[in-house]
């Protein structure tokens, strides 16, 4: 998967060390169904202040609906998506989108819940504010966003399905 994840930011023309390719995350948050659930990313830097990352979703991949709560007296993480390759439809609290683009994955529609559409375009950004549910999913041809924000902590962030598991669990 990291070759794949390598091979589409070359095609997006986005380079990257031998080191950044052999740190890509795979994240199938636990539900074993990478294809309709699931996010590749590369992660630049992650310091207390600010956090910069690609995000490479595939054709049709989503990463589920989630939040970013205050943590420890902070607030959440804020995030500004910038698509830099293909489309991704982005889903955030506020006013329903009549004909949404985007359908949840078969079998976890109940944990989506949000349906104000966001649509990005390569060029195009969107800045996401703490606390606030989102979820998004990649076009037809795949999509590559970068994603600039304060510090991440993937520990803390809540999502509405409580079958995913964020940090990979290593079993006996």
């Amino acid at each position: 998967m990291q070759e794949k994840v390598y091979e589409a930011l070359k095609k997006a023309n986005i380079a990257i060390t031998p080191e950044e390719k052999e740190n890509i995350e795979v994240a199938d948050f636990g539900l074993g169904d990478l294809e309709n659930t699931g996010l590749q990313l590369l992660v630049y830097v992650n310091t207390d202040r600010y956090c910069a990352k690609e995000l490479v979703l595939f054709p049709g991949q989503t990463c589920p609906e989630h939040r970013h709560p205050p943590v420890n007296g902070k607030p959440g993480k804020q995030e500004t998506f910038r698509c830099r390759y293909g489309k991704v439809y982005l889903y955030v609290e506020g006013e329903k989108t009549e004909n949404p683009h985007c359908r949840p994955p078969k079998g976890s529609e109940q944990y989506y819940t949000v349906w104000h559409e966001i649509e990005l375009n390569p060029g195009e950004q969107y800045t996401i504010e703490p606390n606030t549910l989102h979820w998004f999913q990649a076009g037809e041809e795949g999509a590559i966003v970068s994603e600039f924000s304060s510090h991440s902590d993937d520990e803390s962030d809540i999502f509405t399905d409580p079958r995913i598991k964020r940090i990979p669990e290593i079993e006996d």
